[in-house]
């Protein structure tokens, strides 16, 4: 420790020998005295002219290390003296000069210290007298000047050498201030530079705070005021001059604001849908796709949607992505509030409905449907709702909640095992419920049955009986996807539920069973012909056209089939019995030999 203070200390100091005049550097102390005097004839007048130049000389040197460099290099001129050892005072500490004598170094290292800022004798072999000399300032010690001599000086040498000391610890004291001076000047520099360092960043955060206090008060204001996803885009765009969009979890788009919405959206593809949201679930915070920095609306880690910008330029920086951050936190507040009170309201729906369809007492049914906002007293339809790659959970009945609602349905809904059952006030349009759903899903592979009306709360669990047989008949027909209405089956009604399957499949066997062994055999088309000739009215050129066959091959065909099936076309009976053998081997069959 003591060797890099002393290089601290003593760094910085020349090489040269002293910075007297070139008359004397570097000269034998007797030959410079010789040159500095006038005559050499008065030896006090030298040693006095000498100390004057040595004196100014300690005044002119650049450092403390240098003054006492040159002390003990110049010390024969206050006498026969020989500068042993120096010390300077450096942070409590007095480190030893690199000038010092190292033969005797250790004691004298030693002998110094217990002095403990007093001066004394010091003792050194061959030298008859030896003293340590305090270099003290006004307030402090700058350090000791060890010196030594083989005779006793006298009362006039031991004058100069004091002299010497006093002007040097004086010389000491001038550099002490101006170094200290300095080192002030650079510390106020410092701590100019750090204040306006930290008023620059005081004045950053305070328009950050002033941002963020801002986004906050937007965002609290929305969500006090039950702004949904059109309020939270729109301050969105607002906050960050980037348009601003909402997404749900299938890649719909439900609200947009700024310019640039394409028209038409473009429709999700599910499985890179899936692969997006999983990307941006395992990072932390808004994550850039292409052209969009994105984030999740996730509420207690339910994925309910998605809140974007688009930023083509890579225009966000950090304060948009604060912006987008606390949007979504709003965003999935609002949502998650929604949710719960959807849930709580189809939990109530749904004890209403399963109550209806078991049966219920009408004021009973009255009183809590007026209690959850909904008028029973109107004629109702029961539609049953069954998609084939959902599962009928709560999500699908929510899903299903909000395709009615946007199509404009009044109804209460609950869920039963496969399928989702709705009461509405209202007959479902032929196709809208079902393409909502399938925008909501991003499938049309479902079926919705539709019973006949109700005017009376007692009829209504015969009117789901009807429902179910319509999406029965639905999910066997051809076309297994779309809405099917109770009132519309015609013949279908009467093959009910609670038809045995084994007599139908005997009734169709006994009608069309030499038909359907001859297309099996030849692969051949003959009962799915007769079908298409009775669905066409027993009009040629229809049935024909909808076989995409010629009218004479039509002809050909309904020949060999009274042929092979030994019944008469144009026989009432025969006709009718084989019109609903065809339809039920094509419904409730599936068209199955």
């Amino acid at each position: 420790m003591v060797g890099s203070r002393s290089h601290n200390v003593y760094g910085r100091c020349s090489d040269r020998e002293g910075s007297l005049p070139p008359s004397s550097a570097g000269q034998h102390p007797t030959d410079a005295r010789r040159e500095l005097l006038p005559s050499a004839t008065d030896p006090a007048a030298t040693a006095l002219h000498d100390m004057m130049e040595l004196s100014s000389t300690l005044f002119e040197a650049p450092s403390e290390a240098e003054i006492l460099r040159l002390a003990m290099h110049h010390i024969a001129a206050a006498g026969p003296y020989r500068a042993e050892a120096g010390y300077l005072q450096v942070d409590g500490d007095l480190v030893p000069s690199p000038k010092n004598d190292h033969t005797h170094a250790a004691s004298v290292d030693r002998r110094v210290r217990e002095l403990d800022g007093q001066d004394g004798p010091v003792t050194v072999p061959d030298r008859t007298w030896g003293w340590a000399l305090g270099l003290r300032g006004m307030k402090r010690l700058h350090g000791y000047l060890v010196v030594t001599s083989r005779i006793r000086p006298t009362g006039a040498q031991r004058s100069l050498l004091a002299t010497l000391v006093r002007h040097t610890a004086a010389a000491l004291s001038v550099a002490f201030a101006q170094r200290r001076q300095r080192e002030d000047a650079v510390e106020l520099y410092r701590l100019r530079e750090e204040r306006a360092a930290l008023q620059q960043q005081l004045t950053s955060v305070v328009a950050e705070l002033g941002y963020q206090r801002a986004v906050h008060v937007l965002m609290a204001d929305i969500a006090a005021a039950g702004g949904g996803e059109e309020s939270v885009t729109r301050a969105l765009h607002e906050l960050t001059g980037l348009p601003a969009l909402v997404e749900d979890r299938f890649g719909r788009l439900k609200a947009w604001s700024g310019p640039g919405r394409p028209d038409p959206y473009p429709e999700p593809d599910p499985v890179r849908r899936n692969d997006m949201l999983h990307a941006v679930a395992r990072k932390v915070g808004p994550v850039r796709m292409k052209d969009r920095l994105i984030t999740l609306v996730r509420p207690h880690g339910e994925i309910l949607g998605v809140l974007a910008l688009v930023d083509a330029l890579g225009e966000a920086d950090e304060h948009t992505v604060f912006a987008l951050e606390h949007a979504a936190a709003s965003l999935a507040l609002e949502l998650a509030h929604l949710r719960n009170l959807a849930e709580v309201e189809l939990r109530l729906h749904r004890e209403l409905v399963d109550d209806l369809l078991a049966g219920t007492d009408a004021a009973s049914a009255y009183a809590r449907s007026e209690a959850v906002g909904h008028d029973l007293h109107r004629s109702h339809y029961v539609v049953v709702v069954e998609w084939s790659n959902r599962t009928a959970d709560d999500s699908f009945a929510r899903t299903v909640s909000r395709a009615a609602s946007a199509v404009g349905m009044h109804s209460l809904l609950t869920r039963r095992s496969g399928h989702v059952v709705l009461v509405a006030d209202d007959r479902p349009h032929a196709r809208a419920l079902h393409e909502a759903l399938a925008r909501e899903t991003g499938t049309q592979s479902g079926a919705i049955g539709v019973s006949a009306p109700s005017d009376s709360v007692p009829d209504i669990p015969h009117r789901y009986q009807e429902a179910q047989r319509a999406l029965e008949v639905r999910l066997s027909s051809r076309e297994r996807y779309g809405t099917t209405f109770f009132d519309e089956l015609g013949l279908y009604r009467i093959l009910g539920p609670g038809a045995d399957h084994q007599e139908l499949e005997t009734f169709v066997h006994e009608w069309l069973g030499q038909l359907i062994d001859y297309d099996s055999r030849h692969r051949a088309t003959l009962v799915e012909t007769l079908s298409r000739y009775f669905d066409c009215g027993g009009n040629y050129d229809e049935a024909a056209a909808s076989l995409a066959i010629h009218r004479s091959t039509l002809r050909y065909r309904l020949q060999r089939i009274r042929e092979i099936s030994g019944n008469d076309l144009a026989n009432v009976e025969d006709r009718l019995n084989l019109q609903v053998a065809t339809r039920v081997w094509k419904i409730m069959l599936g068209g199955s030999g």
